[in-house]
């Protein structure tokens, strides 16, 4: 920790530097628990140095994959509930989750975290969720910022995004262009939620004003809080594994804009995605929310997944194949539809 810089000047506008060192101690721990051979810097320096082992990936081409995206409006829960060890998890799992759409490996992972007031132990929570993410998905660590920003967030308040960079080989690259139709669609289930459509989930319930915990029958005697604020599953350990066994022909990560906004960016044009409604196992959690808020069929799977974080289409002949390589890895995967010739990107039937 430095002990020479701090500054009451700074302090008396609301920015308290010593907390900020404060809080890089209590990370340190967290964050060690993502080291991976690539790793050759701590933190605290200037940037993240990750060296790249080619000859061991057995990587020819290297193409470098990224992706970046937040928690959303998900944070809302976390205040409320007083819970910040969970959301660095949705934040790793929303960019690690769409880097391995392309066929990519993530290697390392930084965050950004801006607050109305600089709470060591906070931020330590939240980090340590990140941490926990990056663990999951076998990514390193390597650097991050924390902005302390009096005036601009309410004290108890603060935002988390991130970036996830992967690599893959040229040749492996996904890129839609197999897709035939006969093609089947098989679903990787969410653990619930994961972090989209939060802004509707929290009008529905009108969360700051709720009981989130009190016990919910149908959702298993949980409360709203706990089962909203479960974490993104990840998704890239099982994806991997399948990547080694069966040639996946397109990988859709189902955030906002489900079903609808998501499938189709792994379809090409002259296809499409025939979708069984009555295959899709959709948790309690949003018949509940549909119930609430009078959504209706058509917008509950144009805003949420549904119970379904990530679809892949593989050739018939290997969906056995793929099921049983999925499920090893712990995915209990299953066929949600088909490919067809024409008509809308999606169709559900």
């Amino acid at each position: 920790m430095n002990l020479n810089s701090r500054s009451d000047s700074y302090a008396a506008a609301g920015v308290d530097i010593t907390a900020g060192y404060r809080a890089v101690e209590l990370m340190k721990a967290h964050i060690a628990r993502t080291v991976t051979g690539g790793v050759m810097s701590g933190i605290g320096g200037f940037g993240g140095l990750f060296a790249l082992d080619l000859e061991t990936d057995g990587i020819r081409k290297p193409v470098l994959v990224s992706g970046t995206d937040g928690v959303g409006t998900k944070l809302k829960l976390a205040f409320l509930m007083n819970r910040h060890d969970t959301v660095g998890i949705d934040c790793v799992a929303m960019c690690v989750n769409d880097v391995i759409c392309c066929g990519a490996k993530p290697l390392f992972f930084l965050d950004y975290i801006a607050c109305g007031k600089n709470i060591p132990e906070r931020i330590a929570a939240v980090v340590s969720g990140v941490a926990e993410g990056c663990v999951q998905s076998g990514s390193a660590l390597i650097g991050g910022e924390t902005a302390e920003m009096p005036g601009f967030y309410p004290e108890d308040e603060y935002d988390l995004a991130g970036f996830s960079v992967g690599i893959v080989d040229r040749d492996r690259i996904l890129d839609n262009r197999e897709i035939r139709p006969g093609d089947v669609i098989l679903a990787l289930p969410s653990s619930g939620v994961h972090s989209n459509g939060f802004s509707l989930v929290r009008r529905v319930f009108d969360v700051e004003h709720a009981d989130l915990l009190k016990p919910i029958p149908e959702l298993g005697g949980k409360g709203l809080g706990d089962t909203l604020l479960t974490p993104t599953k990840i998704y890239v350990r099982p994806m991997t594994a399948l990547f080694e066994r069966v040639r996946v022909k397109g990988v859709s990560h189902i955030t906002g804009g489900g079903f609808f906004e998501n499938i189709p960016r792994s379809i090409p044009d002259g296809c499409s995605a025939v979708i069984e409604k009555q295959a899709v196992r959709t948790p309690p959690i949003f018949d509940l929310i549909a119930r609430a808020g009078g959504i209706s069929e058509r917008d509950m799977f144009n805003t949420f997944n549904m119970g379904v974080g990530m679809s892949v289409v593989v050739a018939k002949e290997d969906a056995d194949t793929a099921l049983a390589v999925l499920r090893e890895n712990g995915e209990d995967a299953y066929p949600i539809g088909e490919i067809r010739s024409g008509g809308e990107k999606v169709c559900l039937l």
